[in-house]
């Protein structure tokens, strides 16, 4: 049995670390994941390229096996194919969970809403160990357009968003990765005030003030110094930005008309991605 499974990655609003809510919205770095499915006699998963992801992958395909059919054993080959930069701050992990989700799900013939599937992947990367919340926020980003809030202690949708078509995301893209973060949890102990103040920005769909207001939280947790290029993005037009997930990444968002100002501003290894204003074909 062959399936097919599509994600995309995403960047963080609010970092759910500090209170337990979480807010991100998808951006058009697509993920496919394809997905080989035998009955076997001796269960085993096996993906394709191996990476950094490999664990989360193998825990998503096994939790998507179970949900399934978890009557029969299974041997799954998993093939990855990806646009999202790996460990830093662009939601890879759980891009690359929810696709291996949808490929095994497709393979049976099954469709499920993408709710479903975001937690099962939340589940997954607690299990497999690369996230400190499961990231909820970032897996349901990934499935559907739009702002999206969540609770990530229960794994629950607290609201959703549209994006104006025309928003853009510059991305500034560090060479060096992010440490494994259930690694950075102690670091944001203290800092649930603060991420709470973020959130209800995000609530409010104030968009700009949660994005700005998590920055500076991440940025003093984290030691980055990103103080000056947010003001060259702001001066050349960005209505917003702010590190996405515990970075290294930094993102602008600005209108397409500003776009160009505003990506001549940031340093090597960048580009403009458009935000997910609609499904996935």
């Amino acid at each position: 049995m062959r399936g097919i499974g599509r994600s995309s990655g995403a960047i963080s609003i609010v970092n759910a670390i500090p209170a337990g809510i979480g807010c991100a919205v998808g951006v058009r770095l697509h993920l496919l994941a394809e997905a080989e499915v035998d009955r076997a006699g001796a269960p085993t998963v096996e993906v394709d390229p191996p990476t950094s992801s490999t664990a989360v992958v193998a825990a998503a395909g096994r939790a998507a096996l179970a949900a399934v059919d978890a009557a029969h054993p299974y041997s799954l080959r998993l093939r990855i194919d990806s646009e999202v930069p790996v460990g830093r701050g662009l939601k890879s992990s759980s891009a690359v969970a929810t696709a291996a989700i949808g490929a095994v799900f497709d393979a049976f013939g099954r469709s499920a809403p993408p709710e479903e599937i975001a937690r099962l992947a939340a589940e997954a990367g607690r299990r497999a160990g690369v996230s400190a919340t499961g990231a909820f926020d970032d897996a349901l980003a990934g499935l559907v357009p739009g702002f999206v809030v969540t609770d990530n202690r229960v794994d629950r949708l607290l609201m959703r968003a549209p994006v104006d078509p025309a928003w853009v995301a510059i991305v500034h893209l560090p060479a060096d990765p992010h440490p494994p973060v259930p690694d950075l949890v102690e670091r944001f102990r203290g800092e649930a005030a603060e991420g709470a103040a973020a959130a209800d920005d995000a609530r409010a769909g104030r968009w700009a003030a949660a994005m700005e207001r998590n920055s500076d939280l991440v940025e003093r947790t984290m030691g980055y110094d990103y103080a000056a290029l947010r003001r060259a993005f702001r001066s050349a037009g960005a209505w917003a930005s702010g590190v996405s997930g515990v970075g290294p990444a930094l993102v602008a968002l600005a209108d397409r008309a500003r776009a160009a100002d505003v990506l001549a501003r940031a340093p090597p290894a960048r580009f403009a991605v458009p935000l997910a204003s609609e499904a996935h074909p």
